[in-house]
């Protein structure tokens, strides 16, 4: 049997007429279910003498979603589309008439629409990540389309291994932390709510999503990001405005550590999987990978940019003198298989893009030395990316408790330059290929945490891959490698600036994107037609200073052209008319103040410059009249 299990907030449905001659006898009335999960399904010619373990199974695997995503009621709705090989009518009613029995023995709120006709029917999926799911069920087991994966040790050994949790502030003084009954003892939080709600889902250590995060609907209702039905989940479509942004910030993050000193390069997004070397480290990384069978070989989509960049330097001749060596790639893209509940739509993805950058370093001295660098070199991107570390972002530690003893001051160093207190996470035992590493997360609005920036002290690899370099003495020696994604994924950037404008919003301030990444900087309103070409030529104007300026010419009120611009969070709104043709100034209405000032348009060019300068700029990612547009969400 074949499931398609949609969370909606309804469906409606009216018979036609039959499609069967035995279809059941019912009157035919239009019936809507709210607040549902709608149960698209189709019985199989397998099924049949199974009946019972069949409807038994399926009962089940309805039960435990309507669990997760929480709907009042279930809707039972046959759907023989989704098989290639349909059982009989008369095998396919009584399973479906036996779910709803079963359902409604165990006193849960459930409906069935009519077996064997033709139906008119509409439905409102909700979109968030539990929303739309599908199970196939067989009499001997049940498979859920999690997607092909392999489960690396270091995956099986963090589930069980166990960890001393503590906050290190900024005077040096390890707190340590005991969870009580779901509160946190051993620090006063009163100043660091932030840190609190990050300590508390690190402790946890639950990943699940259990209501949509609020940038899902705003990502769509922006134009920027969906999902990808005919993809794997976790995979993402960008439309042209949410491309924008994403360029943008590759193209930031690439130059930023361009000018640290890093050396770009490109490597493949496959590798061997029964390589040695390869194996070796994919056990000692948590993570789940794909994996693919090629005419050639089975092999692994990475996860990051080590392998390729790691197979390169060994390859390399390096010399003392040529330390800290700094390779970057901005991998588009990286995978991992991450699971299907903790998936969120930009905050946790399968398909992401990862800026890496790894430096090669002469013992653990000098890799202190370059990850201080680094992490000024982290705040100072996320900073221009509007995620100021000190506003927005909490520090997490991660140490294994030999180093920590050994290099306690280099650590409290490190808490001075975050500039606040940090969760500190200790284990007894070293099992990654890391000693250290340390993350800038965003706490979102659902109290979930989600690591921007991370970098770590690397102590096996360099040994794994056979790295070397030519010391002063000319001998070879081993490096130690750090792993810095600078930014984190770029996607979770994404994640956080909409996070965070929702959050504003909830505040009373205006949710805004800074005005390097707004698809549409400025929105030129003509009052009526006659004004167009005058509008279209101030508007070329801006164009030409590097300004992502449009015109709104859809025949629609200036008061609704004016409300559409703020609900797409466009930063300068300009109404033009005979008034502002003859003033020689613009109405220009500020969206994060409200208020409108009458100001020449070089006078906005330069302000908007100003605020752009050394930022990188793309031109308008869509037509520069409205009415030229698709609407790819509506």
């Amino acid at each position: 049997m074949k499931i398609l299990l949609l969370h909606s907030d309804f469906i409606e449905w009216e018979p036609k007429k039959k499609a069967l001659k035995s279809a059941e006898d019912i009157e035919k009335k239009v019936s809507n279910v709210k607040d549902v999960l709608a149960v698209f399904s189709a019985v199989e010619k397998s099924d049949e003498g199974h009946e019972k373990t069949i409807i038994e199974k399926t009962t089940k695997e309805i039960l435990e979603v309507v669990k997760e995503v929480k709907a009042k009621n279930i809707v039972i709705y046959p759907y023989v589309h989704l098989s290639k090989t349909p059982s009989s009518p008369a095998t396919g009613l009584k399973v479906l008439k036996g779910i709803e029995t079963e359902l409604k023995n165990l006193k849960v709120s459930v409906y069935r629409a009519p077996f064997g006709y033709y139906k008119r029917f509409q439905i409102s999926v909700k979109g968030h990540p539990m929303s739309e799911l599908s199970r196939e069920i067989t009499p001997e087991k049940v498979k859920e389309d999690t997607g092909k994966q392999d489960v690396s040790k270091a995956v099986k050994k963090e589930e069980t291994m166990k960890s001393e949790w503590h906050i290190l502030d900024t005077e040096g003084k390890l707190h340590k932390l005991t969870m009580e009954k779901n509160k946190i003892k051993g620090f006063d939080f009163s100043a660091h709510k932030k840190l609190m709600k990050f300590a508390m889902y690190e402790m946890a250590k639950s990943r699940q999503v259990d209501t949509p995060p609020p940038h899902i609907a705003l990502m769509r209702r922006l134009e920027l990001v969906d999902y990808e039905e005919g993809s794997d989940p976790g995979n993402l479509r960008y439309y042209p405005k949410g491309r924008l942004i994403k360029s943008l910030l590759e193209d930031y993050v690439t130059r930023k550590v361009i000018d640290y000193g890093g050396m770009e390069v490109e490597t493949p997004l496959m590798y061997d999987y029964e390589h040695p070397v390869l194996k070796s480290y994919l056990d000692r990384f948590p993570a789940r990978q794909y994996t693919i069978e090629t005419p050639n070989k089975k092999v692994f989509l990475r996860f990051a940019a080590c392998f390729g960049q790691f197979l390169m330097t060994k390859e390399a001749n390096i010399s003392y003198r040529n330390l800290p060596l700094r390779l970057y790639e901005m991998t588009r893209y990286s995978f991992r298989v991450e699971q299907r509940g903790e998936l969120a739509g930009l905050r946790r993805l399968r398909a992401f893009t990862m800026p890496d950058c790894h430096a090669i370093c002469r013992d653990v001295e000098e890799g202190k030395k370059e990850m201080k660098i680094r992490l000024d070199l982290s705040k100072d991107i996320l900073d221009g990316a509007g995620i100021p570390l000190k506003e927005n972002l909490e520090g997490g530690f991660r140490v294994v408790k030999s180093f920590y003893d050994k290099n306690k001051d280099f650590i409290k160093e490190m808490v001075k330059k975050v500039g606040k207190p940090v969760l500190l996470e200790m284990w007894k035992d070293q099992f990654f290929y890391f000693i250290f590493k340390y993350e800038l997360n965003f706490v979102d609005a659902l109290n979930k945490a989600a690591a921007l920036t991370t970098d770590q002290i690397d102590v096996e690899n360099a040994k794994r891959y056979g790295i070397k370099y030519m010391d002063k003495d000319n001998t070879h020696k081993t490096p130690v490698i750090l792993h810095l994604s600078p930014s984190g994924a770029i996607e979770r950037v994404m994640y956080a600036l909409l996070e965070k404008a929702h959050m504003d919003s909830m505040k009373g301030k205006r949710p805004v994107l800074p005005l390097w990444l707004c698809p549409t900087q400025v929105r030129f309103i003509p009052v009526s037609e006659k004004f167009l070409k005058d509008t279209e030529k101030i508007a070329d104007k801006f164009t030409s200073e590097n300004i992502r300026a449009d015109v709104d010419d859809r025949g629609e009120s200036v008061q609704k052209k004016i409300r559409d611009s703020e609900r797409e969070w466009i930063p300068f709104t300009v109404v033009v008319g005979e008034k502002e043709l003859k003033g020689k100034k613009l109405a220009v209405r500020f969206r994060e103040t409200g208020k409108v000032e009458n100001v020449t348009d070089s006078k906005l060019i330069k302000n908007i410059k100003e605020e752009t300068e050394s930022m990188p700029y793309k031109p308008l990612p869509v037509p520069k009249l409205l009415t030229k547009r698709p609407i790819f969400v509506g």
